[in-house]
């Protein structure tokens, strides 16, 4: 069933995989990026005891108990006014609650191995899951409603009828809701199931510790992964093989949590006869099976004339006759070390939006005025990135680590996108803002397509041509390619693990197997590569999360051509799709566009993007 809100606060919830690069300070180097920004939280709350969040707590615990009391057991027979107040009230709960997790969890990611905040964070799970047990009927009792009841109730009342999408999208899981007080003990309990087991993932990742060849100092999970960028190959190699060996030394405790999360996932699924393991995301992304499964089917055919002529083109560049793991995010050899300080990727981005439109870049810039991003890489914060939209009545924060690259400079496109997204849907208020993750992504990957085509297009240095543009494919790879075979092992392990728990050596194989289909014979998987999977977030916070990447990346390229045909009011329905949050189904928002996700054919406007970038890089030599 739907959560009461996103309460767990899942880091992963709008981040994007993507390789990371170490900071200037454990390298040992001197690059100046400029003052970069860091949240100031204090639009949720001033400090984890300012006096406004304890008195939220007690308040909204003393509302959910008068909700309970008004309503439990009598939602069959409320006409359709009195439902109406009810969803109301719950959406002002669920609004005070989402604030204090986004808080709570927003610090958290901040400094992850700070025990003070793990334990604010843990505690506040614990209370918050406390408070909100007595709500536990109210999506229940809605569920049993019969269908023409429901629709009688509709046309009865405008006020309850604009909550259509959110009850559309509740009743979907209506044929899997359990009994009443299982669905209670399963609220009751998740603070020590799940969630637990996503802290110590976390926890567990913060805290390792690489000793790299060549290095002065141990590096830290970002740090060694970026290593794979790096242009120097003795020192990829280093970070490759002192990734793999801290992950091998760690692998029993990483498959212990994947089988944990897994078993449970495959125990609730049976109770509530979900069909497939990945069918309780579907129905939470509103997206059918089949549209995913047309997507999954047209990208594994893509292959070889995606990823494998890509890296076999790639291998050749760098005068290899087949690359090694570590070499696949290796930067060309045209490639130079120029640093984007962050005043110069803030104008790059704005200037990009503000091509697009105005209103895109008056959206973006209080990010950066007003405390909205934290960029820096410091000690004990999380990897990667993030946009979190906390709730509608404040405003999203975005996390980076910001290194001054290119690729980060896409990142910040990308993050600022869905803030964006996320400040425009807030207008439907909390329950129907929540857009479902296939279309989280659009806004994202398009604020990434805008600024990579404004750099291209003011890029006449040919080396910097094809950098940039072999830059992008490799982001695409990444996003649609590797995704794709990220949900394909998740769909493998989740299979097989419902024939018996899987050793570490189960794990590496599915992984082998999938990575090598999707990479293709120019890539050698040595030894060391079957951990990879084991450092993949997604895998333990969002099960089959990932392939809304790929949703996102195949609609994006297809929209985008729209655009450079250059519609007449392209912009006014771009921004209208986005205020629309969850309010419509993913076939509403694309018709303006004349584009329809369950076509077959749509896919494939989207990887014969990335196949024509390939070519142009083919004819550059």
């Amino acid at each position: 069933m739907p959560n009461l809100h996103d309460l767990a606060f899942a880091f992963p919830a709008t981040s994007h995989i993507r390789p990371l690069r170490d900071t200037a300070a454990e390298r040992g180097g001197a690059v100046d990026l400029g003052e970069l920004p860091e949240w100031d939280l204090s639009d949720l709350y001033a400090a984890p005891a300012a006096p406004e969040l304890a008195a939220d707590l007690d308040r909204v615990e003393a509302e959910c108990r008068d909700f309970a009391a008004r309503f439990e057991g009598r939602i069959a027979s409320l006409g359709a006014e009195e439902v109406a107040d009810a969803i109301a009230a719950f959406e002002a709960i669920d609004l005070t609650l989402g604030r204090v997790m986004s808080y709570a969890g927003l610090r958290y990611y901040q400094n992850t191995t700070d025990p003070a905040r793990a334990k604010f964070m843990g505690d506040t799970q614990t209370r918050v899951t406390a408070i909100t047990t007595p709500l536990v009927f109210f999506t229940l009792e809605l569920n049993r409603l019969e269908e023409t009841h429901v629709e009688a109730l509709m046309a009865e009342s405008a006020r309850l009828a604009r909550y259509r999408p959110w009850l559309d999208r509740l009743r979907a899981f209506r044929p899997h809701q359990l009994s009443d007080e299982l669905e209670k003990f399963l609220h009751d309990q998740s603070v020590v199931g799940a969630s637990a087991w996503n802290r110590l993932f976390d926890e567990t990742m913060a805290g390792l510790s690489f000793e790299v060849e060549g290095e002065d100092e141990p590096l830290g999970l970002e740090g060694t992964l970026n290593l794979l960028s790096d242009k120097d190959r003795a020192r990829r190699e280093a970070g490759g093989k002192a990734l793999a060996g801290v992950l091998a030394d760690n692998i029993r405790l990483f498959a212990l949590i994947t089988n944990t999360l897994t078993k449970e996932k495959e125990i609730e699924d049976r109770w509530r006869k979900m069909p497939a393991p990945d069918h309780s995301r579907h129905l939470a992304n509103h997206v059918e099976p089949e549209v995913v499964d047309a997507l999954r089917e047209a990208v594994w055919k893509s292959f070889p004339r995606t990823s494998h002529r890509y890296y076999a083109m790639k291998a050749k560049w760098l005068g290899l006759e087949q690359l090694e793991y570590w070499d696949r995010n290796a930067p060309l050899p045209e490639s130079d070390d120029r640093v984007v300080p962050w005043p110069d990727a803030r104008e790059i981005v704005l200037d990009a939006y503000a091509g697009f439109s105005p209103k895109m870049a008056e959206l973006a810039e209080p990010f950066f005025e007003r405390g909205w991003i934290d960029a820096g890489v410091k000690p004990g914060k999380a990897p990667g990135a993030f946009a979190h939209p906390t709730v509608v009545d404040v405003h999203p924060y975005v996390m980076l680590n910001y290194l001054g690259k290119t690729r980060d400079v896409m990142t910040l496109a990308h993050e600022l996108g869905h803030g964006v997204h996320q400040r425009l849907a807030a207008g439907q208020g909390e329950l129907l803002s929540r857009t479902p993750l296939t279309l989280a992504e659009t806004a994202s990957v398009f604020g990434e397509m805008l600024t990579f085509r404004k750099l291209l297009a003011a890029e006449s240095d040919p080396a910097r041509r094809k950098m940039l543009l072999a830059g992008k494919v490799e982001d695409m790879l990444n996003t649609v390619i590797r995704q794709i075979a990220f949900y394909e092992f998740e769909r493998r392990v989740h299979a097989a693990r419902r024939e018996g728990e899987l050793t570490a050596e189960d794990l590496a194989a599915h992984w082998l197997a999938v990575q090598s289909e999707s990479l293709g014979p120019s890539i050698n998987l040595a030894d060391g590569y079957e951990t990879f999977w084991a450092y993949i977030p997604h895998f333990i916070h969002s099960p089959f999360y990932v392939y809304a990447y790929a949703f996102g990346d195949g609609l994006v390229n297809a929209l985008y051509a729209v655009y450079e045909q250059g519609v007449p009011g392209f912009q006014d329905k771009y921004f209208e799709m986005l205020a629309a949050g969850g309010a419509k189904h993913h076939k509403e928002l694309l018709a303006p566009f004349g584009l329809d996700a369950s076509d077959p054919a749509f896919w494939q406007k989207g990887l014969g993007l990335i196949g024509r970038f390939i070519d142009e890089l083919e004819a550059m030599g």
